[in-house]
């Protein structure tokens, strides 16, 4: 089982199994909330993914596209993505860098949103490179 966790562990979760889009995003959003070049988010289905504690401490924010970003109110953690895609796929996105442990491999597959990436950061993996989402 993939568990996870935000700093101060009062919000914990687990994840049974992942989808396959695991991507790199370097659009300016990811970079703001999480403090960095880019997040990087696995997609899993709903029924696959369970909140174990910490309902009450994560706070939400929706932004001017509609996007839902979940973090914990206590330690301030970027924990969990939810796009309209999400919402009609009944999916969400969770930040990798939050499990605790993996018990499957788990391998980026990309970088998205590429065209807003941090001028200070040079991507030289092999993954592919999409300007916005992987359909540009």
């Amino acid at each position: 089982m993939n568990k996870g966790s935000c700093l101060c562990n009062s919000v914990t979760f687990t994840v049974d199994a992942f989808e396959p889009l695991i991507g790199h995003c370097h659009c300016t959003m990811c970079q703001k909330f999480h403090g960095a070049a880019f997040s990087t988010f696995a997609e899993v289905k709903l029924h696959h993914f369970h909140l174990v504690s910490g309902e009450e401490v994560l706070s939400r924010y929706t932004a001017n596209n509609q996007t839902v970003r979940s973090f914990c109110k206590v330690c301030g953690s970027s924990l969990f993505f939810e796009s309209s895609f999400n919402q009609t796929a009944k999916t969400i996105e969770v930040a990798l860098a939050c499990f605790d442990n993996l018990s499957e491999s788990v391998t980026p597959d990309a970088h998205i949103y590429t065209e807003s990436k941090a001028c200070w950061y040079e991507i030289n993996d092999q993954l592919p490179q999409h300007k916005q989402y992987r359909t540009s």
